[in-house]
């Protein structure tokens, strides 16, 4: 259309609108149905046996709920709020096994966030399998003397030329999947006299000698997904295994030398991307206690009335529902943000992280206290989600790293 001077009219401005369109209600509503009637009945029993829950994964692989297309449709999803709709209805039936049907994502991510689109396109099938035959992937980065501080990674990876082949040595620690997928994805360094810009991320094939699970551990909460070291010896992937490819490496590695950008760290680069995510599944477990805690309050009675009607409940519930919605609309912001390419100028993505985990933390408490003594023993699912809610804060960047990431962008202070 133009104006009356023939000039192209200017667009008229997209409606603002917070509400989900029909095929992200849809999916929302299809993934609620799974986790009512699969996850949530079989979730005390699988955080009591801590292990990989192996009949869900199955049941979810057959609808298609587990599996590459379903997840890399949401991601791809304009709006950008498909993970984390479907993260908070996952999480909202279980966070142990949310995350032993999420948990091979992150291990995809770290390839599209750091390889090519052929690489993609070669393992992130492999990670997922199919209904029939379920995989698994792992993305491993943390290491015993390297949590937070993934310049201290001191795994390595070494090229030999003469066979175009990286060897790699160390161990991982932390690694959801670790030592049972079928896929890993690990950070090394590649020269440790640059620190975290002289890392990069490989691919090791199903299969591959010199690689093993360490120790398995035994944990607080979400303790239905399987979390254990990785050991890796003499570990020797194809050069095609390198995500991003050598020439790309090279190059990187050239500029940091010459006193230039990085492009960023292989880990962070995963992490970045991950965050708003991470939010969603905190938004799922905060609200399922919540939910839980509201309507005990409606039917407990104590002196003749619904514990709800006293002023104290009451006012913490509608904190726990304020509460619940911020984060749920930060996370939304930054997945919508990262989705569109937008800059996090003030690293709204781990705002969202930070606010959203310490929400799941705080609510999962104030529901054990609305139950009361109930609320603290294990024939209430209440303090499943407590225990459950704990790593939100810990895992991909601990609250004190989301603070500092915040505090540094806010004030546009230099990194020491």
């Amino acid at each position: 259309m133009t104006d009356s001077a023939g000039q192209p009219a200017p667009e008229a401005p997209t409606p603002f609108n917070l509400e989900p369109d029909e095929d992200i209600r849809e999916i929302r509503d299809w993934v609620h149905e799974f986790a009512r009637d699969v996850i949530r009945p079989a979730a005390a029993e699988w955080d009591e046996r801590e292990e990989t829950p192996w009949p869900v994964l199955q049941e979810a692989a057959k609808i298609g709920l587990y599996s590459l297309d379903f997840y890399a449709n949401q991601w791809l999803e304009p709006s950008g709020i498909g993970i984390p709709v479907a993260y908070e209805e996952l999480y909202w039936g279980d966070p142990g096994i949310g995350l032993a049907l999420t948990g091979t994502t992150l291990a995809a991510v770290a390839v599209a966030a750091n390889g090519t689109q052929d690489q993609l396109f070669e393992w992130a099938p492999q990670m997922f399998g199919s209904a029939d035959d379920v995989k698994l992937g792992a993305f491993c980065s943390s290491e015993p003397g390297a949590g937070s501080d993934v310049g201290a990674i001191r795994t390595r990876a070494v090229y030999d030329q003469a066979a175009d082949e990286w060897v790699l040595n160390g161990t991982k620690t932390w690694a959801t999947n670790g030592g049972i997928a079928d896929v890993h994805v690990v950070v090394a360094s590649v020269d440790p006299e640059l620190g975290s810009r002289g890392q990069a991320s490989f691919v090791v094939p199903p299969g591959t000698p010199g690689l093993s699970q360490g120790q398995k551990f035994s944990k607080h909460g979400i303790r239905a997904s399987h979390t254990a070291e990785v050991v890796l010896d003499d570990v020797r992937v194809p050069g095609g295994c390198l995500l991003g490819g050598k020439d790309r490496l090279d190059e990187r590695l050239a500029r940091v030398r010459e006193g230039g950008r990085s492009g960023g760290q292989a880990a962070m680069k995963t992490f970045e991307a991950s965050r708003p995510a991470v939010g969603a599944m905190a938004v799922g477990c905060a609200r399922a206690a919540f939910e839980y805690a509201r309507d005990y309050a409606r039917d407990r009675e104590q002196f003749g009335r619904p514990i709800g009607d006293n002023q104290a409940v009451a006012f913490t519930l509608a904190d726990m529902a304020t509460r619940i919605d911020a984060a749920r609309l930060m996370v939304w912001r930054a997945a919508w943000m990262g989705r569109n390419n937008k800059e996090f100028g003030q690293a709204e993505g781990s705002m969202s992280k930070l606010f959203a985990s310490e929400t799941a933390t705080w609510v999962t408490q104030e529901a054990i206290r609305v139950l009361g003594g109930n609320g603290y023993t294990r024939e209430y699912p209440v303090e499943r989600w407590h225990r459950d809610a704990a790593i939100f804060t810990i895992f991909e960047g601990a609250s004190e790293i989301q603070r500092l990431i915040i505090g540094r962008s806010v004030t546009g202070l230099p990194v020491r």
